[in-house]
């Protein structure tokens, strides 16, 4: 059967995979806790799986480069499955220390196989034409936004219904549902040619690729921005716990609140890249869009952790103090932020993505996508150590750290992306 290579088939294939993502991130911190991790140990957790994908990324973005697109989305996905398997039996372990390395080791082993999200950009790039690949690219957001819309919701549920090992074997199950749709349906959109540029050794590829001034620079703006993203990703429900008052060992009633409030965002998201991107980078370009981005982004961080209620009012039940009470107000202004959260974070990639494949050779997209998305794994690993030792010394430490990190990102580097 001859497939022709398809966006729809790679969007569904990004989408069922971020889903499975998406079900298992907003939890990982509230388990962590719960099963007595701190500070920095909370971190460490979180940031396994990036640092895994740190090193693994390039790998996987140069393989696809030598044998094609379709085998390492395969591979990828089949050990994502795997990883939740372990992720699952990681919640049925009583005692602490172990249930925590096996947290560590199942996140860890996502991170190996989290080759997907490199590759399926470099397979946009060889199908789209250079003036539409903002656009396409912002499908990947879109199944992003998407991923948190449906997997944190589907997270609850699963959690409400299912026990603690729920939402893992939920992921896996439609990791392994993705397999076969990419087994069956996804065709390749790569086939190396004798212009293929000869495998170098790792350190070798990062100064290839940061040596072209705007697309070091490009990196160097993802990673500044992930590292941020991922600070308020890692302590959003360790933040709305502590400021809003719940009970950390009441895994229902915390998981629940995070797992909204990320859908939420997903939805946010969605909308921005789903449908509003392409005719924002139109109207304003790249380099404009990218560093409005960062702007909003930091100004909704600057504002999140100061929104709080009191311990008196929080012993009220919660339909009445959304409704009527003061404290229902300080929820929609925790809304409000999230949301302008949303919009800025969800303005970043797909624009930098797209400049970033149209500076590159149609030879070297996968590496150079996964040198960016091994930076962005760096920030990932770095940002929820810092923001959760941070955050056990000073709430605000972490949010208004990201916030000066992303102001000075945006003067430093506005005038010459414009360039």
């Amino acid at each position: 059967m001859n497939r022709k290579p398809s966006v729809l088939v790679i969007f569904l294939t990004v989408f069922i995979d971020l889903v499975g993502f998406g079900i298992v991130v907003p939890l990982v911190p509230v388990y962590s806790r719960h099963f007595g991790a701190d500070g920095w140990l909370i971190g460490v957790i979180i940031a396994s799986f990036s640092a895994m994908q740190f090193l693994f990324s390039p790998f996987w973005g140069r393989l696809s480069d030598r044998i094609g697109r379709r085998p390492v989305l395969l591979i990828s996905t089949a050990g994502a499955a795997l990883s939740y398997v372990l992720f699952a039996y990681s919640a049925t372990i009583v005692d602490n220390t172990t249930a925590i390395w096996m947290m560590i080791i199942a996140r860890s082993f996502a991170g190996i196989c989290g080759g997907n999200i490199t590759v399926a950009q470099a397979y946009i790039a060889d199908i789209t034409p250079p003036e539409l690949r903002s656009k396409k690219m912002g499908l990947i957001g879109m199944a992003f936004g998407l991923g948190f819309i449906f997997g944190p919701a589907i997270g609850g549920i699963s959690l409400k219904h299912l026990g603690g090992s729920g939402p893992g074997w939920i992921a896996a199950g439609l990791c392994a549902a993705n397999f076969i749709l990419a087994l069956f349906v996804l065709a390749e959109s790569h086939t190396p040619t004798s212009g293929h540029v000869t495998p170098r050794p790792r350190l070798n590829q990062w100064a290839h690729t940061l040596a072209r001034p705007k697309v070091g620079l490009l990196i160097y703006v993802f990673f500044i921005a992930t590292f941020c993203f991922s600070c308020f990703e890692a302590t959003l429900a360790l933040l709305v716990c502590d400021n809003f008052h719940l009970d950390i060992q009441s895994d229902e009633t915390t998981a629940t609140t995070a797992t909204a409030l990320f859908v939420f965002c997903g939805v946010i998201g969605a909308l921005v890249q789903g449908g509003l991107i392409g005719r924002i980078v139109k109207k304003l370009g790249e380099p404009k869009v990218i560093t409005l981005s960062l702007v909003l982004t930091a100004v909704s961080l600057a504002c999140l952790p100061f929104i709080k209620i009191g311990a008196s009012v929080a012993a009220l039940p919660l339909s009445w103090k959304i409704l009527f009470q003061p404290a229902g107000l300080t929820w929609w202004f925790m809304l409000a932020a999230l949301a302008l959260l949303s919009v800025g974070s969800s303005l970043t990639r797909p624009p930098l993505f797209g400049l970033l494949s149209n500076l590159t050779p149609a030879n070297e997209q996968g590496e150079t996508i996964g040198v960016a998305q091994s930076a962005g794994s760096l920030a990932r690993i770095l940002g929820p150590i810092f923001a959760t030792t941070a955050l056990a010394y000073q709430p605000a430490l972490p949010y208004l750290a990201a916030t000066v990190l992303l102001l000075l990102t945006t003067f430093s580097v506005a005038q010459k992306l414009r360039n």
